[in-house]
């Protein structure tokens, strides 16, 4: 009985053995698969463009100042109907101009003592925004506005917000080519990669497109934008 005893664990012993090397060896071979299929190279794609902006917004603003506020008023309407005058002048219409209402300030109410050196008690800012998609009209008119100043109207230093500004607003006409470009370049990237590194390119793991930017050319010609865009993807690799 013993022996039987014996015999049997020796035969579960080896069962035992030859089943656990099975394994380890489809674990292995299951491992080395898995590692293959996840070799992978990440690449980025760029595509770029400039394209014209299809939209100009310029602010056209000035300062008067007078004793009397009703003469202060009749100042605000003569330049507004000059500035509209020589806007139409270069071909802009009624409907691409803007007037608000302007900002008047009472100097004296507001000054608490020394009213002996206030020259004009109150002062007024007015500003007329153009906004038109003849952007080639605005720049026109923009570089001839000292013809603005001959007829004594001074216009207004530009600040943060109060500044001319040219808009490209066409993004959605060119964004599927742009993204088909970024691919492709992509592409060409991990192609090179994988012909340097002996390997086969396989299929896209993961891809993930960046955000468009728009941006000037340059500071000296904002009409003009660089469109980019940056996409990354992650292929496959095999031997």
């Amino acid at each position: 009985m013993t022996q039987q005893t014996t015999k049997s664990a020796i035969a579960l012993g080896i069962f035992l053995f030859l089943g656990l090397s099975s394994l380890g060896y489809l674990i292995s071979t299951a491992a080395t698969q898995i590692k293959s299929l996840e070799r992978t190279v990440t690449v980025k794609g760029l595509a770029e463009r400039e394209m014209p902006a299809d939209i100009a917004i310029w602010p056209v603003s000035f300062q008067v100042a007078s004793n009397e506020l009703e003469k202060l008023y009749q100042l605000i309407q003569n330049n507004n109907q000059i500035i509209v005058n020589y806007l139409k002048a270069y071909g802009i219409t009624s409907t691409d101009i803007s007037i608000p209402a302007p900002t008047v300030t009472d100097l004296l109410a507001q000054n608490y003592g020394n009213n002996e050196r206030i020259k004009f008690r109150y002062t007024a800012s007015s500003t007329l925004t153009v906004y038109s998609k003849h952007v080639d009209k605005i720049r026109e008119a923009m570089s001839g506005a000292i013809e603005l100043g001959k007829k004594g109207i001074v216009l207004s230093a530009q600040n943060y917000g109060n500044s001319t500004e040219f808009v490209f607003s066409g993004l959605s006409n060119i964004k599927p080519a742009m993204i088909e470009e970024a691919t492709k370049n992509a592409r060409a990237v991990a192609e090179k990669f994988a012909s340097d590194s002996d390997s086969t390119l396989g299929k896209i793991k993961t891809a993930r497109q960046g955000q468009f930017s728009i941006n000037d050319r340059d500071a000296t010609t904002p009409h003009i934008k660089k469109i980019r865009v940056v996409s990354t993807i992650v292929y496959y690799l095999s031997d």
